[in-house]
């Protein structure tokens, strides 16, 4: 499992955390199974409610971001559910992977996945299923699901496609002088 971890402004994943608990547990889910959380809303398609919670929660653990709002993981959830609603396979996979991962957590915790409060621990979690064939899947999906979003280029540094101003050589990309 790729965890990257930046420091942003001097304030460390963990620091941010410590000051805003985790990003599921400001999460609701209304009766009418609309998943809202600090920067999003949004309504499932095919996974249960808390299933998408959860894998908003997922994602994050997989790759933390502190300077990425809750919303966008969402948006690379709603990518993974919108596949799942055409596909009772991949529904199956992801709701009976996440009761399993609920039920670890249960285990370990006393509470399911998304209300575990330490990210270490839910990290420790998803290192045990890693081999899973649910936890791959989600995490391949994430990758493109959250990595394409194109308003979030600027924050990794990536400026897009490089094709249609001339290709990388003229436009930084033999800048060594952080070698010299």
């Amino acid at each position: 499992m790729t965890v990257l971890q930046p420091a942003v402004g001097g304030l460390s994943r963990r620091g941010f955390l410590k000051g805003a608990a985790t990003g599921l547990v400001a999460m609701s889910i209304l009766p009418s199974g609309l998943v809202v959380g600090e920067a999003f809303a949004q309504m499932p398609k095919a996974t249960k409610p808390e299933t998408f919670a959860s894998l908003v929660q997922m994602s994050r653990d997989c790759y933390p971001h502190d300077q990425i709002p809750d919303k966008h993981y969402a948006t690379a959830v709603e990518i993974i559910d919108e596949a799942a609603r055409g596909s009772p396979d991949q529904l199956d996979l992801l709701e009976t992977g996440m009761a399993a991962l609920n039920k670890a957590a249960a285990a370990a915790h006393g509470v399911p996945y998304a209300q575990v409060k330490a990210e270490a621990d839910r990290v420790a979690l998803l290192k045990a299923i890693e081999p899973d064939p649910f936890f791959q899947k989600v995490r391949g999906n994430l990758v493109v699901g959250l990595y394409n979003q194109k308003d979030l280029w600027p924050v990794f540094g990536y400026e897009g496609s490089s094709f249609d101003k001339g290709g990388y050589l003229e436009r930084g990309f033999d800048d060594i002088d952080w070698l010299v």
